[in-house]
């Protein structure tokens, strides 16, 4: 008896999906609960699991292929047995041979060539358009040359070959050149999540009042603190020391003395949140992802760590479910890791503000009247001018800063001497 395998909901609102590959093919045994095929939504990517153990009978969609959401998309005979002496599935050759050429029409290719309606030139022999301007430029006459094209036609080609033959390939007065290599163009169809992106940053730059605040963090004091501790801190806590805990953390103490920036607009009202969920953008194999730390406030810097590993392993292998990308109220992003030097970052709504994160230069800074080189990162915070004012802007800007530098107040936002004077 064969069952259908039906495409689950991923989410409200979301009607359609794409296939994005196939995990079995038919002929394949499969057992209950193993994944079938990889799925792809406008938020997320996730997996169909077998309802039943038995033999794929029918695969109702190729890879790349948009499939709407309660549609069949495979179909299984829970009556077949598994095969005998065989503890994993395993695919016959034949069965995956004949799978091939869905595989090869994922992405639909279309190779656009130029082509020109002919026209003739005191002759019988056809000419391209712009093969005639080139003979009537450089004085070739139809006469003089053999087309290469169907029935004898003159293309573009025959006429740059004809004037390097002449020597008039590198003259100063030709207008063209004849271009090395081909010059082909693809077409590739964007994937649901690609659309999702460049809908949402368009809704962004449309819709909030959008600007950019600049400053500059010596990163040396996070930089010396790291050489002397990273091992240390790897072998108790089993994950690295990187930057963007320390970010994450004074973005945090941030967030707390100026509430404006971890706020949203909803509708007339302001909701304020009393608690730090960061969004941290990562580039995954199909786009920009952004998953979220949740209340990142309360983790320590390798607890944060731990959560950037595991989230950013997740995004890489298009593991993230839908609830661990939304809901976030600040977000941080690093072009540095691409080497950018700066940039202005579009905020992730609903949220109101975005931190980006630069590469690290060493450059000549003046500390007490002296030339000094430091390892300097450019730091730009976007926020939307609706809710955020420029003052509150700067200062959280300048806040960050001060907490980079001076990792020791990372803790509770105070110097020791506050600690002291219990300021």
């Amino acid at each position: 008896m064969a069952i259908a395998i039906k495409v689950p909901s991923p989410g409200e609102s979301i009607s359609e999906v794409t296939v994005s590959k196939w995990l079995k093919q038919v002929g394949d045994y499969v057992k209950l609960d193993e994944p079938l095929v990889e799925l792809e939504s406008e938020k997320a990517t996730f997996e169909v699991n077998a309802e039943k153990a038995g033999i794929i009978t029918k695969q109702l969609a190729k890879d790349g292929d948009d499939i709407k959401v309660g549609d069949v998309i495979v179909e299984i005979d829970d009556m077949a047995k598994a095969p005998e002496g065989v503890a994993a599935p395993k695919t016959e050759t034949k069965k995956v041979e004949d799978a091939k050429p869905a595989a090869k029409e994922e992405k639909k290719v279309e190779v656009v060539k130029e082509v020109s309606p002919a026209v003739s030139m005191d002759s019988d022999v056809h000419i391209a358009p712009l093969a005639k301007e080139l003979m009537l430029e450089h004085g070739i006459k139809p006469s003089q040359m053999k087309g290469s094209g169907p029935n004898g036609r003159i293309t573009r080609t025959d006429v740059l070959e004809a004037i390097v033959a002449q020597g008039g390939g590198g003259g100063s007065g030709n207008k063209y050149s004849n271009p090395s290599g081909e010059r082909n163009t693809r077409l590739e169809k964007m994937t649901n999540l690609r659309k999702t992106v460049a809908k949402r940053l368009v809704a962004a730059k449309n819709e909030t009042a959008m600007l950019t605040t600049f400053n500059e963090v010596n990163m040396k004091p996070i930089m010396d603190l790291r050489a002397k501790y990273k091992t240390t801190f790897l072998e108790k806590h089993e994950v690295g020391l990187g930057f963007m805990s320390f970010f994450t953390r004074a973005c945090c103490i941030a967030l707390k003395d100026w509430p404006a920036v971890n706020a949203f607009i909803d509708g007339d009202s302001i909701q304020f949140n009393d608690y730090c969920d960061i969004s941290i953008a990562v580039s995954g194999p199909r786009g920009l992802v952004v998953p979220v730390i949740r209340n990142a406030e309360t983790l320590s810097l390798a607890g944060i760590e731990k959560e950037v590993k595991r989230l950013a392993g997740k995004a890489r292998d298009n593991k993230l479910s839908m609830d661990e990308m939304t809901g976030g109220t600040f977000t941080i992003t690093n072009g540095g890791v691409f080497g950018s030097m700066l940039s202005t970052p579009i905020v992730n709504p609903p949220q109101s503000a975005i931190l980006g994160m630069h590469n690290i230069v060493e450059r000549a800074m003046v500390e007490n009247g002296q030339i000094v080189i430091r390892p300097i990162m450019y730091v730009a915070l976007s926020y939307d001018h609706r809710i955020i004012d420029g003052r509150e802007s700067v200062s959280f800007l300048v806040r960050v800063k001060n907490l980079l530098e001076n990792p020791e107040m990372l803790f509770d936002g105070k110097t020791p001497f506050e600690k002291v004077l219990d300021l």
